[in-house]
Formats: structure tokens, C-alpha cells, sequence
């Protein structure tokens, strides 16, 4: 009984596999009518068409100017920036400026509580007054003294006591005034002024605080110049010799870019080189000068910079999608005249967005493959894409010129 059953089971999977078999050979042969099986293989075979020529998308090799350029990364930094701290300890008694606003030089930003100070600018001013008198007083009494002295009514000790009077009380009124100096100095200081323009910062003391003096906590403000502005950035040191080269170069110019593939939005010249290459990194430090009244560029930014150093004026260029990346190095698709593809091995000099600089390898006139077909291989037969449309409107023009015609001229009817 278990053989019988057994031997079923493989006659129903032999009879399921034999059906599955005949049915993918319907399915594979079935559109296709006997007679024309190898036609419709023979038509499935890439995609050139007609002679077995693939469809290609090519551009031509041109020669037009292009920049020489050094692209880095720099960081947006004010020419000026001060942090502003109160010089004199106290009660923040007013801030006559809006947080982030922008400020002249010399303008009134804060004023610390100035009771103390006037007292002590009045107490200075009572101690000179005090002192001044008693000056007078003591010259008063050397001249009275001088002439009894050449009479010898007096001894020469008193009138020279009379004179040590005098010069101690000059003494006195000198370190008098410098006291006042001194305090009026203290009442200027509680109010306190911008010492640059610039764009204010977030306040770090509110009004009604106590100030400390200079030194101690965290500055009142900040003020950052932003017009002009510093852009900062590092090279390698194999190109510092030739940006040296063009520093004095008119044409030699500096773009800062927000992005590196959006147009400039700040251009400028080279205003500082380091004086030390930093070991570490291999690098040195380079600062360039923009205008930046609309403010596009904002301290503490990371920019794109390029180095425009000279314009070459015929250089060799190709589209980015042309040049292919190999073990032996760069290469591009060259279309002969004989529409025949070669490889062709091409020396980059420099990419300038989507637009490639060759060095060698190819020369202008040249047509080189932008898309490269899967089954693209080297000496095959390609047409250009563009030329297939041309052929094809040529050929649709010619039918409707044909159909406009009316045919077999016998059969028009008579005027």
C-alpha cells in the first residue's frame, strides 16, 4: 500500500512539472509566428537599429577662456571686534540701545548709577579749593617776608620756612587736581560710550543689575564691524608660491561664495599671508577684505572661497559627463570619423563646476560621448542622437511633401 501511494505522488509532480515546462515554451514562442522567431530575436538586439550602430549623446570638444582657480573653505570674521565692559563698578541704571541694532562710534550705550562719582568728582574739587587758598595764603606771606629779610628784620630760617610753605602747598594743589582729574575720570566712565560702529550683540547685563568693574564677569556686549569684513582661510603650502606669484596681479581676484555651486556673493583681494605655515595640517593661513554694506555675509559663517588667480584664454573644455574615471587615470569616449569609438586617455587640469579643463589628450573639434550606453564598448559603431532626429524629420517632411503633391498628376482634375 505505501508504494502505491508513493508512486502516486511522483506521477502527479511529474505530470505539474510537464505542464509548467509546456506552458513557459507557449508563453516564450506564442506572439511570435513561426516563420519570423529569429526576425523578433534579431530585432531585440540593443539599441542601434539599422546595422547594429548604437544611439549615442555627444559633445564637442571647445576651446573658449576659462579661470585658474584655488577653491577653499573660510569662515566670515569682523575687522573689529570689541567687548564692551564697564571700567567703573555699579548699578546699570539704563541700556540706550535695541540688541542686535546697529551703532556708531561714540554713541551712548549704558549708564551706570553716577551718584557715587559726582560726590567723589565734588569732594576733589572741595579738597583743591581748600588747598589753592592756603597756597595763597603761604605766597601771601613770602613776599611780605622777603623784604624784611634783605633789612634783616627776620632771620633767614623763617623766610625759608615761608618758602618750603609755598612749595609744599604747590605739591598739594597738584596732586589736588589730579584727584579731580581722577574722579572726573571715574563720572565719565559711567557712562559708556561705543568705541566703534559696529552691529550689537545680545546683552549680557540687564538694566538695574550691579555692574562689576573690568575684569570680572562677562562683557556688557559685543560689537562686531561688519562693513568691510574679513573672510579667513588655509592652503595647501605647494600652492603658496603661486598665489605669491599673482598677489600683485590686477587680474587676481577673490570671490566668496555661500555655496559652492551659486554665483559670488562678495568679491575682494588678498590682504594677508601668514608669516608661518602650521606644521600640523601642511596649510597656511590667507585673509581677504569685502565690502559688505547689505550684510550677506555674517561673522562666524563658513563660505566657499575661489582664488581667480589668472584667466587662461584658450583652454581645452569638455562637459563633466564626458570624462570617465579609470585604473590607469582619467579617459573619454572619442567618436573617429568613421564613427568608430576609442578610448582616449586626457590629463584633468582643473574642474570648474560641471565644465572640465584637459590639460592633453584631446583637442577642439573633437567628439566625445556624454552618455555612455551600457553596451558601449570600444571600436563599436555609434550615431550621434541628434543626427537620427534630423534624419527622421527629413524623412516626414519628404512624405508630407509627397502627400501635398496629389499623388499621379494625370489624375487632377482640369481648371
Amino acid at each position: 500500500m505505501k508504494r502505491l501511494t508513493m508512486l502516486m505522488v511522483f506521477l502527479v509532480i511529474g505530470a505539474v512539472a510537464g505542464g509548467g515546462y509546456w506552458y513557459w515554451q507557449q508563453s516564450a514562442g506564442g506572439d511570435v509566428p513561426a516563420g519570423k522567431k529569429g526576425e523578433g530575436k534579431a530585432k531585440g538586439k540593443g539599441k542601434g537599429g539599422a546595422g547594429g550602430a548604437l544611439i549615442v549623446k555627444a559633445a564637442q570638444v571647445i576651446v573658449k577662456p576659462m579661470p585658474v582657480l584655488i577653491e577653499a573653505v573660510g569662515t566670515v570674521e569682523p575687522e573689529h571686534s570689541v567687548q564692551i565692559r564697564a571700567q567703573v563698578p555699579g548699578v546699570l541704571q539704563s541700556v540706550l540701545f535695541k540688541e542686535g541694532e546697529m551703532v556708531r562710534a561714540g554713541q551712548l550705550l549704558f549708564q551706570i548709577d553716577p551718584r557715587t562719582f559726582e560726590a567723589s568728582l565734588k569732594q576733589a574739587q572741595a579738597q583743591l579749593a581748600r588747598d589753592q587758598a592756603q597756597l595763597e595764603n603761604s605766597r601771601v606771606q613770602q613776599e611780605r617776608l622777603e623784604p624784611l629779610l634783605k633789612r634783616e628784620f627776620i632771620t633767614r630760617q623763617e623766610y625759608d620756612l615761608a618758602v618750603t610753605s609755598v612749595k609744599s602747598l604747590e605739591a598739594t594743589v597738584a596732586a589736588d587736581r589730579a584727584l579731580v582729574e581722577q574722579a572726573r575720570i571715574q563720572l565719565e566712565f559711567s557712562r559708556v560710550h561705543a568705541p566703534i560702529a559696529g552691529r550689537t550683540g545680545a546683552l549680557a547685563i540687564k538694566t538695574g543689575n550691579l555692574v562689576p568693574a573690568s575684569g570680572g564677569g562677562v562683557p556688557l556686549v559685543t560689537i562686531n564691524s561688519t562693513d568691510p569684513i574679513l573672510v579667513t582661510f588655509s592652503v595647501p603650502e605647494r600652492q603658496l608660491d603661486e598665489i605669491r606669484s599673482q598677489q600683485n596681479d590686477k587680474g587676481m581676484r577673490i570671490e566668496i561664495l555661500a555655496d559652492s555651486s551659486a554665483p559670488p556673493v562678495a568679491e575682494g583681494k588678498l590682504v594677508f599671508i601668514d608669516n608661518t605655515i602650521t606644521p600640523q595640517t601642511g596649510t597656511v593661513l590667507l585673509k581677504t577684505r569685502v565690502d559688505n554694506r547689505k550684510e550677506v555675509l555674517w561673522p562666524g559663517q563658513f563660505v566657499n572661497v575661489r582664488i581667480v588667480l589668472k584667466i587662461e584664454p584658450e583652454a581645452v573644455v569638455v562637459p563633466e559627463a564626458a570624462v570617465q574615471p579609470g585604473q590607469d587615470g582619467s579617459f573619454v569616449y572619442l567618436i573617429d570619423q568613421d564613427s568608430k569609438v576609442r578610448v582616449q586617455p586626457v590629463k584633468i587640469s582643473r574642474q570648474i563646476r560641471n565644465e572640465v579643463v584637459i590639460a592633453a589628450g584631446i583637442k577642439a573639434g573633437d567628439q566625445v560621448i556624454t552618455e555612455i550606453p551600457q553596451a558601449l564598448e570600444p571600436g563599436a559603431t555609434v550615431r550621434l542622437a541628434g543626427a537620427e532626429r534630423a534624419g527622421d524629420k527629413a524623412k516626414n517632411k519628404k512624405g508630407i511633401d509627397g502627400k501635398k503633391g496629389g499623388g499621379n498628376p494625370e489624375t487632377k482634375p482640369k481648371g
